[in-house]
């Protein structure tokens, strides 16, 4: 099956398989600091880094899908698969929460023993580290490509990253107090704080899948492009953008002079539409030409040419 093979896309697509690649990586230390060790909160970080493999997965898949070129039954592109991965995180972030819940309970009922701490304490946090370089890499990159799935996966790294920084010193006032209480007592504490990320990431997801417009820096950047471009105009207004994925669809009213011929019009509106496309990548711009008299006052947020 086709897919879109832009430069950007193959990008995604790359960091998503590698992402996968660091999660087996990162399970896989952090489940043996926790056998080694016996401990509750240790468990509970190893049992993230799981919901982590999944949430890698979905994530690839969704960038593979949403780098797919439109076709006669999606015209518009599949670019909201992405969304349904950061609201699948989401799902997957509250599942290990209850998990956790479950065993810190069973935990602060039956008690806990700890072995080998000090070698347990090491291992998980080497993972943690690994963690947060990746996590700023997958956040940066996100951001810089604009691809939801990534942005998401970056943050939900970034909360186990700061989950297992307080498991590791609640694990050290536990071993040098002696209060082995602290251990399962910690381990609901990251349940709690990844339960609160999961839910973040879930209603920001549904926002972004009822078409929330861009971010007021992109629209600002689209009446800059707008203003620079529009020579020959009167007016734009109108203006309204709604993201889906990495495509923003971006559509606006322009107003000409009643006089003005179809093919000057039709200029103009090539020449506005490549600057915007080539300013905001991943962009399609839909313009609507109108007479002067369809003009509309300076306060109603129009674009004066």
């Amino acid at each position: 099956m086709s897919t879109n093979s832009t430069p950007t896309s193959n990008k995604i697509t790359k960091v998503a398989a590698a992402n996968i690649a660091v999660a087996l990586v990162v399970i896989c230390l952090k489940y043996a600091a926790y056998v080694v060790s016996g401990s509750v909160a240790l468990y509970s970080d190893a049992l993230e880094s799981i919901v982590n493999v999944i949430t890698a997965v979905a994530a690839y898949v969704a960038i593979w899908m949403s780098a797919k070129p439109p076709d006669s039954d999606h015209p518009f592109g599949h670019s909201k698969a992405e969304f349904l991965a950061a609201m699948f995180e989401g799902a997957m972030i509250a599942v290990a929460a209850v998990l956790i819940m479950i065993k810190a309970y069973n935990g602060l009922v039956e008690g806990v023993t700890l072995e080998h701490s000090v070698l347990g304490l090491s291992i998980n946090s080497f993972a943690t580290i690994i963690n947060a370089i990746w996590a700023g890499v997958m956040i940066k990159w996100g951001t810089q490509w604009r691809s939801p799935a990534l942005v998401a996966d970056g943050h939900h790294l970034f909360t186990d990253v700061i989950t297992s920084v307080g498991v590791v010193i609640a694990l050290i006032l536990a071993l040098m107090t002696g209060w082995y209480i602290l251990d399962p007592l910690i381990a609901a504490v990251v349940a709690v704080n990844i339960l609160m990320m999961g839910y973040r990431i879930a209603t920001e997801s549904m926002s972004r899948l009822m078409d929330q417009a861009a971010s007021p820096e992109i629209e600002a950047r689209i009446r800059g492009a707008i203003e620079a471009n529009g020579i020959g105009a009167l007016q734009a207004h109108d203006i309204r953008t709604r993201q889906a994925g990495r495509a923003l669809f971006i559509e606006f009213h322009l107003v000409v002079p009643g006089s003005m011929t179809v093919d000057d019009a039709h200029a103009i509106c090539d020449r506005l539409e490549n600057s915007i496309e080539k300013s905001i990548e991943g962009s399609e711009v839909v313009i609507h030409v109108e007479p002067e008299y369809k003009a509309k006052p300076e306060d109603s947020g129009a674009v004066p040419l």
